[in-house]
């Protein structure tokens, strides 16, 4: 097998608290700009306020609100509450810490837990095993929430493959290529039909048949991508994060002159407003409690997503990024803050001959790993 190309990772977005973001100065950043150790970078995990690195010689270093650095460490996980890292432990053994995020990782973890890994599979960005991304612990019998309890087991015979935690959310990939879902429903984010909570993992009955391999969990939204490379999105689209028909985006300050609430044959909310075409009200979507088929633009098949607060990034096949939603910090990567309610082609990585082969989204915004295109 071919070795793979050396990569490196790009940033942009929300960084007001000087998490890096490559040469960006002020508070956000409108394009993809090289991070600074952006060679080195094998995992991004981002929250809100700080961002996660996990180089490949083991170093967890963070950015922004929270600073510090750690040796001997597999992978980390960042939320505002709770700094997650994995240590490598002797033999196949590994010591989870959950660390304070302002702790700088020193003094002691607020809490530490030995866990085995059930098994490793190779992975990409940094060529680097997969063990179970946190927050779903190696062994796939339990998961970390950043709210208490903070240990969460899982039901034996969920077989967790991937696991994803929104803003109310959580959703799960199982071994057989099958999605579960739980938590608050509000916004149609669980998928189920309804804006009901469920306390338990509920099989997405919608997506039975098909297989998928990956999760993505934004803020109250959700996206899959099944194994032939199609997407299947639903709840929240506030801000276009579903790429369908949103309001906020259409009115463009505008008067409505009358609205009207129904539903769809599917379940999805729709709002009608008296802008017109051709007579017929034009439809929009508020919540889709459904999974909703996404077209790509040219028939692009998808292998790879990441779902912001309330934005949506895609990876192709053919190592495209696909962006859109809320993009009032430049988190869309498009040298603009315009938000979308359609997927737009990250025109960058196309221009600098760059193959995608990951994204990571923090709430507010974008990482992508990428590498040079190779010769045919």
């Amino acid at each position: 097998m071919a070795e793979e190309r050396p990569g490196a990772w790009f940033g942009f977005g929300f960084c007001g608290f000087g998490q890096e973001l490559g040469s960006g100065r002020g508070h956000q950043v409108h394009s993809p700009s090289p991070l600074r150790a952006g060679v080195d970078v094998c995992r991004v995990s981002a929250s809100w306020s700080y961002t996660a690195f996990v180089t490949r010689g083991g170093r967890v270093e963070l950015s922004g609100s929270a600073s510090g650095a750690a040796g001997g460490c597999r992978d980390a996980w960042a939320s505002e509450g709770l700094l997650l890292v994995l240590r490598a432990g002797p033999g196949p053994e590994a010591l989870l810490q959950a660390w304070a995020p302002d702790s700088a990782l020193r003094g002691e973890p607020l809490w530490a837990h030995n866990v085995v890994p059930e098994a490793v599979e190779e992975d990409d960005p940094g060529g680097e095993a997969q063990i179970g991304r946190l927050p779903l612990l190696p062994c796939a019998r339990a998961y970390v929430s950043p709210r208490p309890p903070f240990y969460r087991p899982l039901a034996p015979e969920l077989r967790a493959r991937q696991l994803e935690l929104g803003a109310e959310h959580a959703l799960l990939l199982d071994a057989a290529g099958q999605v579960f879902s739980w938590g608050g429903g509000r916004h149609g984010q669980l998928g189920h039909g309804t804006l009901e909570a469920e306390l338990e993992p509920r099989l997405l009955e919608a997506l039975q048949g098909l297989t998928m391999a990956e999760v993505a969990a934004g803020g109250w939204h959700s996206v899959c991508v099944s194994e032939t490379g199609d997407i299947y999105i639903w709840g929240w689209n506030e801000s276009g994060q579903l790429a369908l028909p949103t309001r906020n985006l259409a009115e463009d300050g505008e008067t409505v002159a009358r609205e009207a609430t129904g539903l769809n044959e599917d379940g999805s909310q729709v709002k009608r407003t008296g802008r017109v075409e051709d007579g017929a009200p034009a439809p929009f979507i508020a919540v889709q409690p459904f999974p909703a088929l996404l077209d790509l633009p040219l028939g692009s098949d998808a292998v790879k997503v990441s779902c912001g607060s309330r934005h949506t990034a895609v990876v192709t096949r053919t190592g495209e990024l696909y962006t859109w939603g809320w993009g009032k910090y430049g988190q869309l990567g498009h040298e603009d803050t315009t938000s979308l309610d359609w997927p737009r082609r990250v025109e960058y990585f196309v221009d600098k001959q760059l193959q995608v082969k990951a994204v990571t989204c923090g709430p507010w915004n974008t990482y992508v790993y990428a590498v040079e295109k190779g010769k045919s």
